[in-house]
């Protein structure tokens, strides 16, 4: 029998895992502090309504996914798995790192599944991308970038940076294998107090390069993650169909009489399967509290990530 599932949180990420558990046979109920549009919900996938306050001590209740304001995380966190639930928090799972580190902590010492919602990692483009880098194919890596540019979604407690960069950041350590030595940031507030703008600079071991850029003020949409190394490049824009999503260029550069020179080819497009990101997370989750195995986006990796946010916004908020 699926572990029941209930999720936290009935907003734009909540309805998304609802529909999604509901389709893997996993959805048990539904909770939010708003009752009636938690029951809307659950009437429309026909599962139970657990209000707020009973959900944690609800002895039916397996695991719990939670899409919560960032700030609600981290207290969410704690009181499930003390009362025996795992969870799957979606990002960030704190805004401050002691935060994380205590919820995470919590888990482990209650022996609970601990997950966070970084779902590119689950992309089978990106899976494909790792693939490669972990085969020699791409070389030595050298230099890593990242676009995540759009418009909308703003929210009252966190700004460009911390709604958009973690995911890339999840994909940018997946890579590298460990965090940075260096990490500066430069953010730029138009609309209010929060940074609607955000550049980070990161330094890796082995002189690894990394280079990050999110903004929810831009007119158009750029989901683009491009890694260069020393046999080739390539490139996962999540913009492009499915046939397109993945392309590597095996562009040669070399030296001519202290000149340097270069040839270009056309990229070749890598095949990859086709698969929901949110459906395959979801089902590390439950194969995750089915075996007690630790899943691909464990709470280790979320402060990783809430480090890099915290260094991020020190810097920018200096500059």
């Amino acid at each position: 029998m699926a572990p029941r599932i209930a999720v936290l949180g009935c907003g734009y990420w909540g309805s998304n895992h609802i529909r999604t558990l509901k389709s893997l046979g996993a959805l048990y109920a539904v909770s939010d502090q708003n009752s009636d549009r938690a029951a809307g919900f659950a009437a429309e996938q026909g599962v139970l309504h657990i209000e707020v306050d009973d959900l944690f001590t609800h002895p039916d209740v397996d695991a719990i996914v939670m899409a919560l304001p960032p700030q609600f995380h981290a207290e969410a966190a704690i009181k499930a798995v003390t009362n025996g639930k795992d969870v799957l928090v979606e990002k960030p799972i704190a805004l401050t790192v002691p935060d994380a580190e205590a919820a995470v902590k919590a888990a482990h010492d209650n022996g609970r599944i601990f997950m966070v919602g970084h779902v590119l990692r689950f992309h089978t483009a990106f899976e494909k991308l790792l693939e490669l880098i972990k085969a020699g194919h791409l070389g030595k890596v050298r230099y890593i970038h990242s676009h995540r540019l759009g418009l909308g979604k703003f929210h009252t407690e966190n700004d460009a940076l911390w709604d958009l960069a973690p995911h890339d950041l999840s994909m940018i350590l997946a890579i590298t294998g460990t965090e940075p030595l260096e990490v500066r940031g430069e953010g730029a507030a138009v609309l209010d107090h929060l940074s609607d703008f955000a550049h980070l600079h990161l330094r890796f071991p082995g002189n690894v390069r990394g280079h990050l850029f999110a903004s929810r003020l831009n007119p158009y949409r750029e989901r683009r993650l491009t890694v260069v190394g020393t046999k080739a490049m390539a490139v996962f824009d999540d913009m492009e169909p499915w046939e397109k999503k993945l392309a590597v260029y095996k562009h040669s550069i070399w030296q001519d009489n202290g000149q340097w020179a270069s040839t270009t080819e056309e990229p070749t497009y890598i095949k990859i399967a086709q698969g929901m990101p949110l459906t395959r997370e979801c089902q590390n989750f439950i194969e995750s509290i089915e075996t007690r195995n630790q899943p691909r986006t464990d709470g280790e990796e979320a402060i990783r990530v809430l480090r890099i946010l915290t260094a991020g916004t020190v810097a920018h908020n200096k500059g």
